[in-house]
């Protein structure tokens, strides 16, 4: 949800050197109890956010941690935050950008999409060297220091691509708004080169990231806009007509915009910062 924010959840953005690169360091402020959890037994809708995520969930009263790793969502879902999880308890996640996410893994992005694996399946050394560091380390900012360590020492560069960095430069500056032949074009590269090199770096096609980023910036529009012009929308973000827009919006939202609007602004008080 876009306007949550609480002493379970808060955003961090990362040092400038990072900003390329994640999006947010993202968590519990310090551990509570689980059981005071203001929010416990609430489900909060979970869009698209062209990111993936690596979790740590450590739970402090029994000594555990559990790890995992999200990759690129192209649906919603409805995440439960009443789980049976009792004690103290504390959470921290690292939000990278879909395009980035490779060069801090040990393996390609090939069939992330939508998954839910445990993180040392494509981040362990970051799960082995970050994990046991945060039973001590407890508070967020303490815990970011660390990961930023960690990042910008291993960070890959060799594993950098330079067709992938132009083709996605042509996307975000075209908000998505473009054909797979424009950017095979722009780029000069045949589409199925893109395809494999997408596929292998986000685990995603160029069309869906393009779908996605789309969805991102007329979801961003109609939330800080307050009162949006849909006809406007529909010109600007390359809709067919206003039929179109509304079906791909909630193909992504599950509902409308109107509805996407009341239930952002009926779970939350403050605006967090742009995707982009």
């Amino acid at each position: 949800m876009p306007f949550t924010k609480s002493r379970e959840y808060t955003e961090i953005a990362p040092c400038e050197a990072l900003r390329p690169y994640v999006r947010c360091f993202w968590g519990s402020v310090i551990p509570y109890r689980s059981e005071d959890c203001e929010d416990s037994g609430s489900e909060g809708l979970v869009t698209p956010d062209t990111c993936m995520d690596v979790i740590f969930d450590i739970n402090h009263t029994n000594g555990s941690a559990d790890s995992c790793f999200c990759g690129i969502d192209d649906r919603s879902f409805t995440a439960n935050g009443g789980d049976t999880v009792r004690g103290t308890v504390s959470t921290f996640g690292i939000r990278f950008y879909a395009w980035t996410a490779v060069l801090f893994s040990e393996d390609s992005m090939r069939g992330v999409r939508n998954a839910r694996v445990d993180a040392g399946a494509h981040f362990s050394g970051l799960k082995k060297y970050l994990e046991p560091c945060l039973y001590e380390s407890t508070d967020i900012f303490s815990r970011i220091a660390l990961a930023e360590k960690y990042l910008l020492e291993h960070m890959n560069s060799v594993r950098e691509n330079a067709l992938l960095s132009q083709a996605m430069g042509c996307i975000l500056t075209r908000r998505g708004v473009l054909r797979m032949k424009e950017l095979s074009d722009e780029t000069c590269a045949n589409e199925r080169r893109l395809e494999r090199i997408f596929g292998e770096y986000i685990g995603i096609s160029p069309k869906k990231i393009s779908e996605l980023i789309r969805y991102q910036y007329l979801w961003n529009e109609l939330l800080y806009t307050p009162n949006p012009d849909i006809q406007d929308l529909v010109y600007r973000f390359g809709y067919t007509d206003q039929a179109h827009l509304l079906r791909d919006f909630k193909r992504f939202h599950t509902m409308t915009p109107t509805e996407a609007r009341k239930l952002a602004y009926r779970n939350g008080g403050f605006l967090q910062d742009e995707m982009f």
